[in-house]
């Protein structure tokens, strides 16, 4: 019920209407739902638990919620995205066609896309980009969550086992990856077109509508979940050093210190989760964002092949190194996604009357 009313026709295709349906969405579920249950609690103040056994703790509720924290931290960290982008792009195959492209640093980047594209240009593809995050971020949260607490179970201390950990966050952002697929593909061709109109070339989409219709147009429905497989190996690499990495260290500090479970445990958790999700995901990272970067024909890439020939190509023309190609902006991006989003869900779920992750 949520999630009818954002999921809007193509033509609000603005990150405005995505925040503002889902505010609208929120203050319905406030009216009709909260006042209820704060009424069967006689508004005493100390039976909040009536809210979080039978709405709070709501797989759609979590889900609402996580979706929220991730909108809010994309909006704040997407410029590092796009700089992360334009950094594994630049030098594509530029050796074997015995052409000559600059590199630069994260800043210097960053700074000639505002300077030479505009300001605005910095947040271009934020609006896939947050699409993908309601289904994405929602969907991985509340996935792993079900699998930590109904189908593999907590340990009697309340801990969870790493090897479970790790198979429940992998499954949990391969899952919500699929899913999420095409507003990915859209969102990684937006970040391109500012440069690709600079060294002359033709634009290829207008806005996300128009991304959406082209791609459909040439590659039909599967068109859509181009480069779905590295996506997806990528989200898997990076849930396992996300969610089992917060989870763990936040459980661990929780039982073997005198910290509580507030914002500093949260925030030693989120940077400890950022730098062992981004360690993981850059090699798959870089190829995902190649093989949705090419150009297609008939639904099929002109460049590579596949996940595996992209790969072989990279490590070949480029050395293995050019895996971890952008590397320092995916860590300067996850660090403070990873901070933001985590400190935002844990304090949402502590005013909703959710229990804490």
């Amino acid at each position: 019920m949520l999630t009818v009313n954002y999921v809007r026709s193509y033509k609000a295709c603005d990150a405005r209407y995505i925040l503002s349906d889902l505010y609208s969405s929120f203050c319905v579920f406030e009216r009709n739902y909260i006042p209820s249950y704060l009424h069967e609690a006689n508004m005493t103040g100390g039976n909040r638990q009536t809210l979080s056994e039978k709405t709070a703790d709501t797989f759609w509720f979590k889900y609402t919620l996580s979706s929220i924290a991730a909108i809010v931290a994309e909006t704040a960290t997407y410029p590092l995205d796009i700089t992360k982008t334009r950094l594994q792009i630049q030098g594509e195959l530029a050796r074997s066609k015995g052409t000559s492209i600059p590199y630069r640093g994260m800043v210097s980047t960053a700074l000639g896309i505002a300077q030479e594209e505009g300001l605005t240009k910095l947040w271009q593809g934020v609006t896939p980009a947050l699409y993908r995050h309601i289904v994405y971020s929602g969907c991985r949260m509340t996935i792993y969550e079900f699998l930590r607490e109904h189908v593999f179970g907590k340990n009697t201390d309340g801990t969870f086992s790493i090897w479970l950990a790790t198979l429940g966050g992998g499954i949990a952002g391969a899952l919500g990856q699929f899913i999420a697929s095409p507003t990915d593909l859209v969102k990684v061709q937006m970040q391109t077109e500012g440069r690709r109109l600079l060294e002359g070339k033709e634009m290829r989409v207008k806005n996300t509508a128009h991304a959406f219709r082209r791609i459909m147009a040439e590659g039909g429905i599967r068109g859509l979940w181009s480069g779905w497989l590295p996506n997806v190996q990528r989200a898997a690499l990076v849930n396992m050093g996300d969610l089992v990495t917060y989870d763990t260290v936040k459980h661990y500090v929780l039982k073997h210190s005198s910290l509580k479970d507030n914002y500093v445990t949260h925030t030693v958790a989120s940077v400890c989760s950022g730098l062992v999700a981004a360690t993981l995901g850059t090699p798959a990272d870089v190829i995902k964002t190649r093989i949705m970067n090419q150009t297609t024909q008939g639904g099929k890439g002109l460049m590579y092949i596949g996940a595996f020939d992209c790969l072989m190509k990279t490590i070949r023309v480029e050395g293995f190194l050019a895996l971890y190609k952008g590397f320092i902006p995916i860590w300067a991006r996850m660090a403070p996604w990873s901070l933001t989003f985590w400190l935002s869900y844990e304090q949402i779920r502590k005013l909703a009357g959710s229990s804490s992750f």
